[in-house]
């Protein structure tokens, strides 16, 4: 089973260097395997080129996967993060 959310970015700069790095740091901190969509690319939230190669844009609306054993805290927490963050 996994997790899944949607989330709309309100920050004005979009998924920039130093959210992304904030972003990635977060994501390495849980076992579960944690994907980021946008459109119809979908990126390893470990890798920070790959998030940053999102190119996503305030207002941009991303699909979160989340999955494996620690997915239930994990997608909450990331969640929570991006709320904060982004």
């Amino acid at each position: 089973m996994s997790q899944e959310f949607t989330f709309t970015v309100s920050d004005p700069a979009g998924m920039h260097a130093r959210p992304a790095g904030l972003l990635v740091g977060k994501a390495q901190q849980y076992e579960s395997t944690i994907i980021i969509k946008r459109g119809d690319k979908s990126v390893d939230a470990k890798r920070i080129f790959g998030v940053m190669g999102l190119g996503v844009q305030q207002g941009d609306e991303v699909t979160v996967k989340v999955q494996g054993d620690d997915e239930a805290k994990a997608a909450a927490e990331f969640e929570q993060f991006l709320k904060e963050n982004l």
